[in-house]
């Protein structure tokens, strides 16, 4: 097997593990290692000391400082998402469409319609500032919003 898909595999066993017990908020509870992007008690020495420091230094970028209030990380995701490396852009767009596609196809227990568009006129807001990356995912984000918006999505 050659390193990158080695490095693949030990990537994904490695969040499956940290992801193990965790749950989507979506009324199953789908398991949350079909969307690892999340908080767990992974350190970024031990991302470092197994996975280096490009891979760290790309979920610096991306990670959200959870001692902040919610309402301040969506902001500052607004804002910082212009200036992200390539890297962290494409990241961002990729998680952006997995959430929203979740969202829109089991929207998180307790949340009402008007909290999920919230969410989707928030994700365009990031969005906005991450053009230019990938034209795949930016088309197929645009499908969702078209898709919404026409009420013959999800």
């Amino acid at each position: 097997m050659d390193s990158d898909a080695a490095r693949l595999l030990d990537a994904a066993e490695f969040a499956a593990q940290k992801h193990r017990e965790q749950r989507r908020k979506d009324p199953e509870g789908t398991p949350f290692i079909n969307h690892p992007i999340e908080d767990t008690d992974t350190t970024f020495a031990e991302l470092e000391a197994r996975f280096g420091g490009a891979v760290t230094g790309l979920v610096r970028e991306v990670t959200d400082d959870k001692e902040l209030p919610r309402a301040e990380r969506k902001r500052l995701q607004v804002e910082r998402a212009p200036s992200r490396s390539p890297r962290a852009k494409l990241l961002q767009l990729a998680d952006k469409l997995h959430n929203l596609r979740d969202i829109a196809r089991c929207p998180p227990a307790g949340w009402s319609p008007e909290r999920v568009q919230e969410y989707f006129q928030w994700a365009a807001q990031v969005v906005s500032g991450l053009r230019g990356t990938s034209p795949a995912l930016e088309a197929a984000l645009e499908r969702l919003w078209a898709e919404r918006a026409t009420g013959s999505g999800p």
